[in-house]
């Protein structure tokens, strides 16, 4: 039987090696993606092979990917989950969790966020009942300041939920501080910035969670997926049981009596002796992943290191390359921060002789992709305008963002030859401006 899947597998390595596509790159004709997925030959014999084991929920290689994962972020606990949105819900949920006593979020509590950003990191706060209250963020950097943060704390704010924007560390120390300073709960979404360092020290440290998204676009892929990584013990159970229906019962699926008393319980009012297995403390979800996500993932684990070099390079090069020019206003890495970045933000100075609109036209014309910074001002879209939210100072520049931000790609697959490309096309459209 192992000789017979080894056939297999080297047939997939055959495959792979013939279907690839050249890679040559047309200008203008070619198509650059701000953003995705870079697989290869080891990723492709992975899927295949966790697919020959017909392992279909989550198994052997889930729990071997999070025991990497938490080891590499420096975590002792990672719950690897269907996607980042889900582990921003997951988080924020347990925080609501009846096992935290007197320190557990209720309805009406307030927790702080900004307002330029994306909807899953908000979302879970309207979800659990709870009031997000806005800040502004800064134009260089895309992230709110601890000055910012700290005069947004009032006499409900229970807890703070911040992006690293793009890759770029926000002032997480500091932050970090105020939240214990002021006994709230810090939540890091890290989404965008797996690897980036602030002060030296890992981003998704700092905080008492932190999450972290396995889409396409995001430094590792599992195609969908996510994760909620945590060293505080008690916080992992209840995200684990929020993950996996709400279930008091921590056996893997499969697994029975691992705490060899299952039919020694008695819990709520339920009768003595009931099931373990099927006792549930939590109103949950089922938002568990499957092993042959994870079997991609422990492939893309491996590249991690040299993703986030090229990724820091790639950004380097488009930075050098446009630096001075006119209309522009280019981002900066966070001071004390080493940014792992997600792409590379570009907003057109609002006195410049053009319109941002004109600026992604030209570039779209001409093949190269471009994102906005995702939402923009959330307070400003249909599904939030009569939510429940607190304000705190003008959002001036996140009005800006919607108006005049985009961003381009510095993923790994792109090549010199594109970020060139990306460089001189930019500069020739302000010289026909100018």
């Amino acid at each position: 039987m192992t000789d017979r899947k080894e056939l297999v597998l080297d047939e997939v390595r055959r495959y792979h090696q013939e279907t690839e596509p050249s890679g040559e790159f047309v200008p203008g004709t070619t198509e650059i993606w701000p953003s995705g997925a870079v697989l290869d030959e080891a990723d492709r014999v992975a899927l295949v092979e966790a697919a020959l084991t017909m392992r279909i929920a989550a198994g052997r290689s889930s729990r071997k990917f999070e025991s990497a994962f938490a080891r590499r972020l420096k975590r002792r606990k990672a719950h690897l989950t269907n996607s980042g949105s889900s582990a921003n819900l997951l988080a924020v949920s347990a925080l609501t969790s009846h096992l935290l006593e007197d320190r557990r979020l209720k309805p009406g509590d307030e927790v702080i966020t900004v307002a330029a950003g994306f909807p899953t990191t908000v979302n879970p706060i309207l979800q659990n009942g709870l009031i997000p209250v806005f800040v502004d963020v800064d134009l260089t950097t895309y992230n709110a300041t601890a000055e910012r943060v700290a005069r947004a704390i009032g006499p409900k704010t229970r807890g703070i939920i911040l992006a690293h924007a793009l890759g770029n560390p926000f002032e997480v120390a500091e932050i970090a501080q105020l939240a214990t300073d002021h006994d709230l709960f810090l939540i890091e979404d890290n989404c965008d910035a797996v690897g980036s360092t602030y002060d030296g020290q890992l981003t998704g440290t700092f905080g008492d969670m932190t999450t972290v998204s396995f889409y396409p676009a995001h430094h590792l892929t599992m195609g969908e997926g996510g994760c909620v990584l945590t060293s505080n013990l008690a916080l992992a159970r209840i995200v684990e049981s929020l993950r996996d229906w709400g279930r008091d019962c921590w056996c893997e699926p499969g697994e029975n009596d691992k705490c060899l008393k299952r039919f020694q319980y008695q819990m709520g009012t339920l009768p003595a002796g009931y099931d373990h297995k099927y006792i549930f403390s939590h109103v949950g979800y089922n938002l568990k992943a499957t092993d042959i996500q994870a079997a991609l993932g422990l492939t893309q684990l491996d590249k991690l290191d040299g993703f986030i070099e090229a990724r820091k390079n790639n950004w380097r090069r488009l930075r050098e390359g446009l630096d001075g020019a006119p209309g522009l206003l280019l981002p900066e890495a966070t001071p004390r921060s080493d940014p792992s970045w997600f792409g590379f933000v570009i907003t057109v100075d609002p006195e410049a002789p053009f319109k941002r609109a004109e600026l992604v036209d030209y570039l779209e014309e001409r093949k190269i992709g471009t994102r906005r910074l995702f939402a923009g001002n959330l307070t400003r879209h249909p599904a939030y305008i009569d939510q429940p939210h607190r304000v705190v100072g003008e959002l001036t520049n996140s009005d800006i963002i919607t108006e005049q931000t985009f961003w381009i790609g510095v993923y790994p697959a792109l090549t010199d030859e594109m970020l060139d490309y990306m460089v001189s096309t930019i500069k020739e459209f302000l010289a026909a401006r100018s």
